[in-house]
């Protein structure tokens, strides 16, 4: 396809002959309605010219009479451009006048009208005029009218001013269709040039945009947005698949040993009991871990939430302070609730409940246990939260060693172990679950100095209505991913 056929077949270039059509139309419309209006001024003035010659001639026919009306026809044909005259007897006898030829029917009829007629003087021919017959006693016709050429002139004027207007519309909608279409084109084939650079798996191209704001602006912008979150997903997806390619292949030999030593101890009943119970327990955290992975590969391709609800967040902390609270105590760990209550939010409690449960178990794991061994100060946890406008504001602190900030936003990731981290048991899958659950309910998750130790802060969306609600059973917390 040549150039200028693809331009011709442009959607901009039909449109742009679509307003020229309609723009015509328009336009013809338009001067239609002036001709009409200044034609009608015209016959408008012309009737007040014939109605007065008519009352000149009527007087003098009421003063002087018959001979009166004549010598006054007479002498007003003679003026140049005088009006048209003609005066008949009762029979429709031509008495006297400037009009030669006249349909008799006009005779009969009454207002103003237009007729054919020819003149008696030098050089006639049939003309049109405006005319208006009068009715003298005792029986005489006098008709009084104006030649309509004047009229007839302005209607050429108008017709060569609508074809001049067309021609001119023409001419500049075609160069406006050719420059828009090219214009438009040339942006549109950018376009396409990236998009098949996308297509050919450059996922990192993106749609050129011109900085106008138009609409091809808003689509590449729309467009460059998607192929963000594409990217996202993809990189997302490329992790997914390391991690399970190197983090899970030390689990995976684990609980293949397990079977094997299984298998090995033959009659040995207890022993072959305590390798498939350690064999279970090797697949249930697998299991842990992949439940990990769906609920953050979801959270991460913007997967809602099911079951939401408003309920009081101080009662589900308190519910996993409860529950801890042994595991705590065992480890000469002070763990504590400081929340303002009551504070709602909504959201899915059992995810929020096990967000909770994770980062106390992180706690216990990494900041307390290294606190107390650093110290030799009894280690403490406090869950906290504190309403702040339109969100709710969930924090989780230790006074471990902490976290450096460059590592902050890294271990967010799954499967990011810290080096101090890697001799205690876990997946590296704790503050990466978190994460995903704030996102899903419309949050984040940020890591901060605690002074000495680490601070976890989940922002929430705040219930404005807090309702009466009942409290959250225990049951309902699930055992957290090892973090």
């Amino acid at each position: 396809m040549t150039a200028l056929a693809k331009l011709f077949r442009a959607t901009a270039f039909r449109l742009a002959l679509a307003i020229l059509a309609v723009s015509a139309v328009g336009a013809g419309v338009v001067l239609t309605i002036i001709a009409w209006q200044v034609v009608s001024v015209v016959d408008e003035e012309i009737a007040r010219t014939i109605d007065a010659e008519a009352k000149g001639l009527t007087d003098a026919f009421n003063h002087e009479g018959l001979v009166g009306l004549y010598s006054s026809i007479e002498a007003r044909k003679r003026q140049p451009g005088s009006a048209l005259y003609l005066l008949t007897d009762p029979a429709g006898e031509a008495l006297a006048g400037n009009v030669e030829q006249i349909p008799l029917e006009v005779l009969e009829r009454h207002g103003f009208i237009v007729v054919n007629y020819r003149t008696n003087g030098p050089g006639d021919r049939v003309r049109q005029a405006l005319v208006r017959i009068y009715k003298l006693p005792p029986g005489f016709l006098l008709l009084v009218g104006h030649d309509l050429g004047d009229r007839a002139r302005i209607e050429g004027v108008m017709v060569r001013a609508l074809a001049i207007s067309l021609v001119f519309f023409a001419a500049l909608a075609a160069l406006g269709a050719l420059f828009v279409a090219r214009n438009v084109l040339r942006r549109i084939d950018d376009i396409n040039t990236s998009a098949q650079g996308v297509m050919a798996g450059d996922l990192t191209g993106r749609l050129p945009v011109s900085g106008s704001g138009d609409e091809l602006d808003r689509l590449a912008e729309s467009l460059n947005g998607m192929l963000e979150r594409i990217g996202v997903l993809m990189q997302g997806l490329r992790e997914v698949s390391d991690n399970i390619a190197h983090d899970l292949r030390t689990p995976l030999t684990r609980l293949r040993n397990h079977a094997e030593a299984a298998l090995s101890f033959g009659d040995d009943a207890p022993a072959y009991r305590t390798a498939l119970e350690k064999t279970i327990e090797e697949s249930d955290a697998l299991i842990k871990i992949f439940n990990a992975l769906l609920l953050i590969a979801r959270a991460e391709a913007g997967g809602g939430v099911d079951a939401q609800s408003a309920f009081e967040l101080g009662e589900a902390a308190h519910a996993v302070a409860e529950l801890y609270e042994p595991i705590a105590e065992e480890e000469g760990v002070a763990l504590s609730v400081d929340i303002e209550s009551p504070i709602y939010v909504r959201g899915n409690r059992e995810l929020i409940g096990q967000t909770i449960a994770n980062l106390v178990d992180n706690a216990l794991k990494y900041g307390a246990r290294s606190a107390g061994e650093a110290s030799r100060v009894r280690p403490e946890i406090v869950i906290g939260a504190r309403r702040t406008g339109d969100a709710v504001d969930l924090t989780i602190a230790d006074r471990g060693p902490g976290i450096p900030p460059e590592d902050r936003q890294r271990v967010l990731g799954r499967f990011v172990r810290l080096e101090g981290s890697r001799s205690r048991p876990g997946s590296g899958l704790g503050l990466s679950l978190a994460a995903a659950v704030a996102r899903m309910h419309g949050g984040r998750v940020d890591l901060e100095d605690n002074g000495p130790g680490l601070r976890v802060r989940v922002t929430l969306p705040a219930e404005p209505a807090p309702p009466t609600l009942p409290a959250p059973a225990l049951g309902d917390l699930r055992e957290p991913i090892a973090g």
